[in-house]
């Protein structure tokens, strides 16, 4: 199709009837914050991809700019100028929005006098046609990431009536407008008045305290392990997500008849029993404190410091069965001798410890002071979406770059500290800027001296800092910090000193000019940031990126990613997403470092596998199943799955010296479960076998099998029932795979067969092996439970979840087909009802079969394809795809190096007349060339990762 054939077919799918085909980009779109993108995407995406732009918004908010002005210094490299229209109107804009918005260069502001100005509009211009987006989103962080807003994104021709109003518009309000000066600024800066917003007044005693949705699972756990007759627990939840109130829901719940809370310092104590008694309530006589000060003997919750529990005669005036539930809070003090004559006398029913730094602790574990009972853990990612923590906006920046050379792990310190480096450091944090009228910021730097250097440098540029390294005493750091807290310095510059354990709610800036060497590090580091305060709104995390060779690290460590899987750290590269309100965004060139970073790398090797598996078993106290990994762990249980090198998690446990016996059978059994069915993509085999694993007799019925997966919201038909049988008596994969067939190599024995015709049940050989040795037995339970959780991530009730991946054999088994045919498949293969093709979007060579000639993919909907050579329109294969009565599923990846998985685009439908034949390579071979149109165009995220250079 021709541009305006796709331009008219994409207006008339959205605006006249589905039947035309639409278009990611044209079509017009109704914008809203959902889970699956926010109007903020679409703008930033017009944005790094526009000519130019002019947006008319009434209202601006300090907490978008920082996205804004790192969009905003790509574009400034390429050229790329824009112009927004705003105003005072109401008050609403603060002056240091004015003012930061006049530190991006290639950005025209004018302020519209016009009374009741209160547009909300964005024009892009992309040479041939424009793209308007108006609707009722001001460019807010509210507005554009998390309220209920609606906006219509609309593209026409720039001869097209639409156009010609916009544009008509947008003049009259510039004409009405004047430019944002030094002098204009001064003088709104004199006027202005904060708005005055309507609030109602209701006593927080009035409202309700209900467990968020971060808290109810972990109320849940600690149910569940006193429960199981466990008497002790932890929970690590990171600084500011609510452990208090936590731990007072778990007492209330508990009922004790008697409670102690123990913490270091009086004022938490005092704090602490104001927040319980307003979750437990009871009369305040109920309530007390045991304290240098304070001795309330007859509380039935007693809030107590260390200091005065721990000395002996106070000890001596309680009986070790004086609590029946003691709450340790900062537990990760626990090590201290005061702490340690606290645990050797009570006696309690259940010990609850809580802390955000678990792995502080120097001579204790504090995982085994707990019986390696985690109970619950709250991450960064999941407290950030449940807004338990200040947002942030991190920017990665390009380290300084000076003819060619950029800063390394092993720069000298020269570089490090050059002039040059500290002026650029200063512009950027100044670009950036930070929430707040002065800068409150912690920076990470690589080596003490460095530290040291920098913060004489930032001085004298008129940024007060103090360096503190692990030589400084503890009475020096805390005068340093109450400096900054009091505004008397600006930054603090260390090492590795402030990694944890600090609480500085006022940071409003952490700057990072090192190597990230673990994920572990960096989020301690970004995370001191994070601690709510009043007035600020958001965190600037400004990440400085040298050539260093753990670059890969950082988008894995920001998104929480324990897939191991380059394609995926590669994605988060280009499309950053959102966590919450929070925003990740890299400058091109520090993506590119990243990617370059990725390049290089084995994030899967046995190493890290080792790593990981050391870490959780520290954490545990006992062997970590793959279940363990998926729930706590920092490698997901897939990767396991997939090493080529590991036939199952036991070979695993055998190479870290664990004691695993298994047979055979057991040990082919359990390698087809772990290699076929674990991934989740498909769970009805997996409901079946834990159906069985949980009879006494290890049967059940079709009618049980069905009911089961229709409350997962499976769909069930006689094909897929058909296919769990071909799977799971391993007839499915009788096919070769080398000397052997798979199913030889997966012990050539059924796992499942029919007692009688309609109920299932384990071969006689699997039940008695299950039955016998209790390690295969968890093994295998393990691999089945693990399946479950991860088949979460897949949409159950239909074959294939637009935009999961997929690879060739996942496809042969999820269209039901009897057999694995997926090594002699290649690009596709047509099967009776429907066709799967699989398509490399990028190749070594243009030529070569299968390759996409489209390679801007122009029309954003539509792929050019070709069919194997020699082909004909009279081939019975190329009959049957052109008859309409198969029907096409379309599976895309970039390239052969990130892997044998493909993204799932989608049904596809051949264009009418669009099919030729043709002549290709070399030798002239005839093929079959066809546009395929996706039923659903394509989204924007994808068309970027699978599409664009």
């Amino acid at each position: 199709m021709d541009k305006q054939t796709v331009f008219k077919n994409a207006i008339l799918n959205g605006l006249y009837s589905q039947d035309y085909p639409g278009h990611e980009l044209l079509t017009p779109q109704l914008l809203a914050n959902t889970q699956a993108g926010t109007i903020w995407q679409v703008v930033q995406d017009e944005l790094q991809h526009c000519q130019g732009f002019t947006w008319a918004v009434a209202f601006i908010t300090l907490d978008m700019l920082v996205p804004f002005k790192a969009v905003m210094a790509d574009l400034a490299d390429q050229g790329i100028t824009g112009t927004i229209l705003t105003s005072d109107y109401l008050g609403f804009n603060r002056p240091q929005v004015f003012a930061e918005l006049a530190k991006i260069p290639n950005l025209t502001v004018k302020i519209v006098d016009q009374a009741g100005f209160h547009a909300k509009g964005y024009l892009f211009d992309h040479g041939d046609f424009q793209t308007v987006i108006v609707g009722s989103a001001n460019f807010t962080r509210a507005a554009l990431l998390q309220n209920v807003e609606w906006a219509l994104k609309v593209s026409s021709r720039e001869n097209a009536g639409l156009t010609g109003q916009v544009t008509a518009q947008l003049a009259a309000l510039n004409r009405h407008s004047q430019s944002l000066d030094v002098a204009w600024l001064q003088d709104y800066r004199q006027r202005w008045q904060a708005p005055i917003r309507p609030t109602v007044k209701v006593s927080e005693h009035q409202q309700p305290i209900k467990p968020n949705r971060m808290q109810r699972p972990a109320l849940a756990a600690l149910h569940e392990l006193v429960a199981a007759g466990a008497h002790r627990g932890l929970v690590v939840s990171a600084t500011g997500t609510g452990k208090t109130y936590l731990g007072a829901f778990a007492v209330r719940n508990f009922r004790p008849h008697c409670f102690l809370y123990l913490v270091h310092r009086e004022q938490i104590a005092k704090k602490s029993l104001q927040s319980f008694q307003r979750v437990i309530g009871g009369p305040a006589s109920d309530y007390g404190l045991l304290t240098g000060n304070r001795h309330d003997w007859d509380a039935k919750y007693l809030f107590a410091t260390v200091q005065t529990l721990s000395q002996p005669t106070t000890l001596k005036q309680l009986e070790p069965e004086a609590f029946d539930y003691i709450l340790v809070d900062e537990t990760h003090r626990a090590a201290a001798p005061s702490y340690q004559r606290v645990f050797t006398h009570f006696r309690p029913r259940f010990w609850l410890g809580m802390t955000a730094t678990p792995e502080r602790m120097d001579k204790q574990d504090v995982y085994a002071l707990f019986d390696y009972h985690l109970a619950y853990e709250i991450r960064l990612k999941a407290a950030l979406d449940a807004g338990m923590l200040a947002p942030f906006h991190y920017v990665g920046i390009q380290d300084y770059e000076r003819d060619g050379a950029v800063i390394t792990e092993t720069s000298d310190l020269r570089y490090l500290v050059a002039d040059q480096r500290v002026k650029y450091i200063l512009d950027q944090m100044d670009y950036y800027g930070y929430c707040g009228d002065q800068a409150r910021g912690l920076v990470f730097c690589s080596r003490q001296k460095e530290a040291r250097e920098l913060a004489v440098k930032f001085s004298a540029a008129g940024h007060p800092a103090v360096a503190l390294t692990n030589t400084d005493s503890g009475a020096r750091r805390q005068s340093v910090v109450h400096q900054l807290e009091a505004g008397k310095i600006e930054y603090i510059i260390t090492v590795d000193l402030f990694n944890e354990g600090v609480d500085i709610p006022s940071l409003n800036q952490v700057v990072m000019l090192r190597n990230t060497q673990s994920a572990v590090v960096f989020i301690q580091q970004l995370g001191r940031g994070l601690r709510k305060y009043p007035g600020k709104e958001y965190v600037t995390v400004l990440d400085f990126i040298g050539n260093y060779q753990n670059n890969f690290l950082i988008p894995m460590a920001l998104n929480h990613d324990t897939s191991r899987q380059v394609d995926r750290a590669r994605q988060e590269t280009i499309l950053p997403p959102t966590i919450g309100i929070s925003t990740i965004n890299f400058r091109r060139v520090a993506a590119a470092r990243i990617l370059q970073s990725l390049e290089k790398v084995k994030l899967d090797s046995m190493h890290e596998l080792r790593q990981a598996y050391q870490d959780l078993h520290h954490r545990l106290g006992r062997v970590p199943m793959l279940v363990d990994f998926y729930r706590y762990g920092s490698v997901s249980p897939l990767v396991f799955a997939a090493n080529s090198r590991l036939t199952n998690y036991s070979s695993f446990l055998q190479k870290v010296g664990e004691p695993v016996k298994l047979t055979a059978s057991e040990n082919a059994v359990l390698t087809f479960v772990t290699k076929e069915l674990l991934n989740g993509k498909r769970p009805h085999e997996l409901v079946l076998l834990q159906l069985l694993l949980d009879a006494p007799d290890h049967h059940c019925s079709q009618e049980q099998l069905s009911a089961a997966l229709h409350e997962r919201g499976a769909y069930v038909d006689s094909d897929v029932l058909r296919s769990i049988d071909d799977v799971l008596s391993l007839a499915f994969f009788d096919v070769k795979a080398g000397k052997k067939t798979k199913r030889a190599l997966y012990g050539g024995q059924p796992i499942v067969a029919h007692p009688d015709l309609v109920d299932y049940a384990f071969v006689p050989s699997l039940a008695a092996a299950l039955k016998r040795n209790a390690l295969f037995h968890r093994l295998f339970e393990d691999a089945v439970a693990t399946g479950l959780a991860l088949s979460k991530d897949y949409d159950a009730h239909q074959q294939f979840t637009l935009y999961r991946q997929y690879d060739r054999k996942d496809v042969c088994r999820l269209l039901n087909w009897p057999l694995d045919v997926s090594a002699p498949m290649y690009g596709y293969r047509v099967g009776e009802r429907e066709c799967p093709i699989f398509i490399t979007y990028h190749k070594d060579d243009d030529q070569r079969r299968n390759a996409i000639y489209d390679n801007q993919l122009q029309n954003g909907q539509s792929l050019r394809w070709y069919t194997r050579s020699p082909r004909h329109r009279s081939s019975p294969e190329v009959q049957r795809l052109l008859s309409g009565k198969v029907k096409i599923h379309l599976f895309v990846k970039r390239s052969d190096a990130v892997g044998k998985q493909f993204y799932y685009l989608g049904p596809a439908k051949i264009q009418p007349g669009s099919a030729k034949e043709e002549k290709l390579g070399a030798k002239h071979k005839p093929a079959v060339g066809m546009n395929l149109v996706l039923t659903h165009p394509l989204a924007t995220r994808l068309r970027r990762l699978l599409f664009e250079k």
